[in-house]
């Protein structure tokens, strides 16, 4: 992984640098990770950190398993029989993979948005509401609706719509939800699978700065093929 460059004024200092810090402190590791589908070998022998409150883009040409990757940090990978999982994938110091850990739990607190943007097909405010309220959310959900959506930028363009179906929004707009959606779970790391693939200039720009917010208080992993896009967004790339 490489710390975008940036002037160096300390050679001499004995003090760790930020760099060295950045990686200690981080949660989200993963060492000699292997994953397979059947006979055929997605990933191989892998070692990665995920900086905290930091912005990791994660690159590298198509088919050389950056989403898998990124799917098995999120136990996505749990719904194809054929993969499996080898190495070893933790946050917080606790195996992701281990028999006593729930899955469900890993995605509450390792949230994922995907390429193309996936509503449900409800209103704006039930996809955002939806998920606390099957998990037993006891605070109050207007605002909780309020609030993820003012975090992920798109409350002002749709606070008078709330109960319109959210295909009806454009596609920038729909991926701004599924991040508000993401968000209305409070996850302590949020993974992007090329989010702004599929997105117009202006759309990507909402995108990108609303990952330089997030990174306050969240810990960020985006995959992209967009080498000005990593450059622009990213503190670390892998």
């Amino acid at each position: 992984m490489n710390k975008r460059p940036a002037a160096d004024n300390s050679k001499h200092s004995l003090e760790p640098s930020t760099k060295d810090n950045d990686f200690k402190t981080a949660q989200l590791k993963g060492e000699n990770i292997v994953i397979s589908y059947g006979d055929d070998q997605a990933v191989k022998n892998v070692d990665i950190v995920f900086p905290t409150n930091k912005i990791t883009a994660v690159i590298g040409p198509s088919g050389c398993g950056k989403s898998t990757l990124l799917r098995a940090f999120n136990r996505m990978n749990d719904f194809i029989p054929s993969a499996r999982i080898e190495g070893l994938l933790s946050y917080r110091d606790m195996n992701l993979y281990g028999k006593d850990i729930d899955p469900v739990e890993v995605r509450l607190r390792i949230g994922m948005v995907f390429q193309k943007p996936n509503p449900f097909p409800k209103t704006i405010y039930k996809n955002i509401a939806w998920a606390p309220q099957i998990n037993g959310y006891k605070g109050n959900i207007d605002e909780l609706v309020e609030s993820s959506l003012k975090s992920a930028a798109l409350w002002d363009e749709v606070s008078d719509r709330l109960h319109d179906s959210a295909l009806g929004l454009s596609g920038g707009q729909q991926q701004r939800l599924c991040i508000a959606r993401a968000l209305a779970m409070k996850p302590e790391v949020l993974l992007m699978d090329e989010p702004c693939s599929a997105l117009d200039p202006v759309s990507t720009s909402h995108i990108e700065d609303l990952m330089i917010e997030l990174k306050e208080e969240l810990t960020i992993v985006i995959v992209t093929h967009n080498m000005q896009q990593a450059a622009r967004v990213s503190d670390y790339t892998a």
